[in-house]
């Protein structure tokens, strides 16, 4: 590619949507505060589904598509767009399947895609006040397709920094919580991830605020991802993106060796194992 021609952001399918859906408004010669008259929503949710940060509902679709004389054309299309994931997350799971890179680092919890099923189900159960059994069933599937990304031969470089309060915090139990370990340990043992921790004596760190996951792209510009409670955050403008990989570099120097980090895995997997608490 010429170095001089600026990157593109990786554009998902949701986006791809919003702008056919912008190109067809502009097209029907009909102002976003228009076409929400016709939605009946505000002209903000119309910018949010042009952006692609947002799906509309069913019935919102029906009301684009009579509105912009698309013959079901927004309706049909929607339907495989349907995703599984949180607002704030879905684009964030399309990514992952075109990313090249993936570089990610977990604060308190074990990532995503590094969870096994018995963990990820500890992890669903602790945040629902009311969970019954179908919806954890639901819930752990989702999450373990989500990892297939990591299976075949085009699977993603991985590299994985944890924080050392990922190994102590006992989810699920001692052997839910040793098994998890084990399985991250096999992983980079055989070199399917780039393991390390950061370990509590490091002290204070670049990355103690948040949890980050950097992506990178064969096509695109690289993009980052922080996340909170109930929120999360897509991050393509170039100078945050930069300032988030120096934040992992930074971190990331401050890290025990992979040697030294598969050796603490695996040491705090038998401590969970033996039940010894910290």
């Amino acid at each position: 590619m010429d170095s001089g021609h600026r990157q593109r952001t990786p554009r998902t399918p949701r986006e791809k949507y919003g702008a056919e859906l912008r190109l067809r408004r502009i097209a029907a010669e009909l102002t976003q505060e228009a076409l929400g008259e016709h939605v009946v929503c505000s002209p903000t949710l119309i910018s949010h589904f042009e952006a692609g940060r947002r799906l509309p509902s069913p019935d919102d679709a029906q009301r684009i598509d009579r509105a912009l004389g698309t013959d079901g054309f927004f309706a049909r299309w929607l339907q495989d767009l349907d995703t599984k994931y949180a607002d704030h997350f879905a684009a964030v799971a399309e990514l992952e399947q075109q990313a090249r890179l993936i570089q990610q680092f977990a604060l308190s919890l074990v990532p995503g895609l590094l969870q096994t099923d018995d963990y990820a189900r500890a992890v669903f159960r602790s945040y629902r006040a009311n969970h019954r059994p179908e919806d954890l069933d639901r819930a752990v599937v989702i999450r373990t397709e989500r990892a297939r990304v990591l299976e075949g031969p085009d699977r993603p470089v991985l590299w994985t920094l944890l924080d050392e309060a990922v190994l102590r915090r006992r989810v699920g139990g001692g052997q839910v919580m040793a098994g998890q370990l084990h399985r991250i340990a096999e992983l980079a043992e055989e070199g399917r991830l780039r393991l390390h921790v950061l370990p509590f004596g490091a002290g204070a760190h670049a990355l103690m605020q948040s949890l980050l996951t950097l992506m990178s792209f064969e096509d695109a510009a690289p993009v980052a991802y922080v996340e909170g409670l109930l929120t999360g955050h897509l991050l393509d403008e170039p100078a945050l993106v930069r300032e988030s990989q120096t934040s992992y570099a930074l971190a990331l120097s401050d890290a025990l060796s992979r040697e030294e980090s598969l050796a603490l895995v695996r040491a705090a997997a038998e401590e969970h194992e033996r039940g010894q608490q910290h």
